[in-house]
């Protein structure tokens, strides 16, 4: 409410129209009694009561709009709780963001919305009774506010103790609930072993404990009768007992009637439910508020807080050795894990990537390449370590800690689903730079990465372009020459040209490593990783990083997976092979009975084969008949 004080403001001036319609409602009773219907003037009583009764329309007319302020108060809160839960949930993992999601949440925003009512009706309505009491006779103030006071402020002492026993009773009872739902499927089982009697007693314990959070909720609840009496009905007894004093001492018979009625019409209804509303909406507010917060992040073996960014403790590059490029991507100790209770994608990994440098990444399906690169580009947070992204030498400025000014032109992530939006190819293309690409770049661009034939197909840079005519290869060479139009010196490819064949994948990494800059390459292909400078071969801990031939000789899991891929009738990739996998021969494309459950495919050799080798890896490493040479199928398969 704070940060929306405008909005409080415009609430606050339309529940002033109902401090007037309760200032009304005794006043213009009192008025009509004395100056009208006592004083044998009715057409002035009939006058002072149609007063009060087109304060009551206004008034009205006020509460109307006050419901439009209390939407804006309410709805920005629900937005934020709902991006926390699902943050949270996908975050964490959390088993509990559906439940929060769909009833706290809502419990949350709709017990706010009460709460500002009913607290926003209770000043303003005791406002404008107090205002009409002094107005009325001030002898009237002395008898009704004491009470109203001493009431409010008993019931303000009960607020605290009734949300602790509040959150004590639905803690109890959700522990109760969680353990008859483990209990009662195993009934059974618990008979068969004989487990009766511990099993009763700890459900005998959580029910008592249930019970006892109940009492001491109802003990304190107790209280709040209490202040509703002392508050809102004692003064009703102390007019009446005080009556013939206060006739005696210059309040008028009308002045009495018009004080019974703010205290009956107006104080006690708006007392009541704001001990109503703030004693039992107000503590499941915030119990519900407690669950819905944030979590208090706890400290990973790295000291940087669990889902939260680590602090960029990225040494500055230095001086640079002689002769070796400086770094464009540091990584340090860098670990992510999905969850506090799930094992790490990456574990402690430290990388240095020297700008200019082409690397390919590879690993088995599900190892954490995509997210890593995800890292890098600033989407996702380390929970341990961190990551640097340093400038080019030929674009001087500060070293950018990673996650942290997204859409920065240092770094541009082109992930494997392509986005192409509505609109024309010169805007899908140009959509990365700030200024307007000029149509010979564009065509150069297109040319580079292999567009040029849909650019001609599709009518040329003004043609519009429709998302859903294209194909998933044809949006990710739009995707493709988008990026490499950019001004980013770090391209990150995350099997961004998985729909592409094998020619076409070539032409558009060797166009980006022409282009300048650094590429990094999640590779689906081995050969991504044969035209590379370095390779990161990704296994857990058992991280590998170095030249193909250096990775031949001391990675058996990158000898296995480019021995999976070697075409027929080129040279093995791995030296001294075994003769059944040398070129040629027959043999299975995987070990028997490999731990992916895949059946084994027999490679080269085969009749009507074409000399084509069929690679049959785990899921995500199979090349599809189109990737074929020759675009056909492998007998007829």
């Amino acid at each position: 409410m704070r940060a929306r004080r405008r909005v409080v403001g415009r609430l606050a001036a339309w529940s002033v129209l109902e401090t007037a319609q309760t200032f009304l409602t005794g006043y213009a009773l009192a008025r009509a009694l004395d100056a009208g219907f006592l004083a044998g003037r009715v057409d002035v009583g009939l006058g002072w009561l149609a007063a009060a009764a087109l304060a009551v329309v206004v008034g009205a007319y006020g509460t109307g709009r006050v419901y439009g302020a209390v939407a804006a108060l309410v709805e920005p809160l629900r937005d934020r709780l709902v991006r926390h839960v699902v943050e949270r949930g996908v975050r964490d993992a959390d088993r509990g963001a559906l439940s929060r999601l769909t009833q706290q949440v809502e419990i949350a925003r709709d017990t706010f919305a009460g709460l500002v009512m009913v607290s926003r009706s209770f000043v303003f309505t005791a406002a404008g009774a107090l205002i009409g009491l002094f107005s009325l006779a001030p002898a009237l103030l002395l008898v009704v506010a004491p009470p109203l006071v001493a009431g409010v402020a008993l019931f303000t002492l009960t607020l605290r103790p009734l949300t602790r026993r509040q959150e004590a009773f639905l803690v109890a009872d959700e522990e109760l609930a969680d353990r008859l739902g483990t209990v009662c499927p195993g009934l059974r089982d618990i008979t068969a072993a004989g487990a009766e009697d511990p099993v009763a007693a700890d459900a005998g314990a959580r029910i008592a404990a249930e019970q006892c959070a109940a009492r001491s909720l109802a003990r304190w609840g107790v209280l709040r009768v209490v202040a509703l009496a002392i508050g809102g009905q004692l003064p009703i007894v102390l007019l009446l007992a005080t009556a013939p004093w206060l006739l005696a001492h210059g309040v008028t018979p009308g002045a009495l009637v018009g004080a019974l009625a703010y205290v009956t019409q107006s104080l006690l209804p708006a007392l009541q439910n704001l001990i109503h509303g703030l004693g039992t909406s107000g503590s499941r507010l915030a119990v519900v508020l407690r669950r819905l917060a944030p979590d208090t992040p706890a400290p990973t073996k790295s000291s940087a807080p669990v889902n939260a960014p680590a602090p960029d403790t990225t040494p500055a590059p230095g001086p640079t050795p002689p002769g070796r490029p400086p770094a464009a991507v540091t990584l340090s100790s860098l670990t992510f894990a999905y969850g506090p209770a799930s094992e790490p994608v990456i574990d402690g990994l430290d990388l240095s990537v020297p700008h200019g440098t082409h690397l390919a990444v590879v690993g088995p399906s599900g190892i954490g390449k995509s997210t890593l690169t995800a890292l890098i580009a600033g989407l996702l947070a380390p929970t341990g370590g961190s990551v640097g992204i340093h400038p080019a030498p030929d674009r001087p400025g500060p070293d950018l800690p990673v996650p942290g000014h997204p859409g920065h032109p240092t770094r541009v992530l082109i992930p494997q689903e392509a986005y192409v939006f509505t609109g024309t190819l010169a805007e899908n293309l140009g959509q990365l730079r700030p200024d307007r690409v000029p149509e010979r770049e564009l065509l150069a661009a297109a040319e580079a990465v292999g567009l040029s034939a849909l650019l001609d197909r599709l009518g040329g840079p003004t043609a519009e372009v429709d998302p859903g005519a294209l194909s998933s290869g044809e949006r990710q060479l739009i995707a493709l020459t988008r990026a490499y139009l950019a001004r980013a010196s770090l391209a990150l490819l995350d099997e961004a040209t998985c729909h592409l064949d094998p020619a076409a994948e070539e032409r558009v990494e060797r166009a980006f490593a022409r282009r300048g800059g650094t590429l990094v390459v999640v590779a689906h292909r081995i050969s991504s990783a044969l035209r590379a400078d370095r390779v990161l071969v990704m296994d857990g801990r058992r991280t590998e990083y170095g030249s193909h031939d250096d990775l031949l000789e001391r990675s058996p899991l990158y000898r296995d997976l480019v021995g999976a891929w070697s075409p027929v009738g080129e040279a093995p990739a791995v030296p001294a092979a075994p003769p059944a996998h040398r070129p040629g021969t027959s043999h299975p494309a995987l070990p028997l009975r490999d731990p992916d459950g895949v059946d084994t495919v027999a490679g080269a050799g085969l009749p009507r084969d074409r000399r084509h080798v069929v690679a049959y890896g785990p899921v995500g490493q199979m090349e599809a008949s189109g990737d074929l040479r020759d675009g056909g199928p492998l007998g007829g398969q």
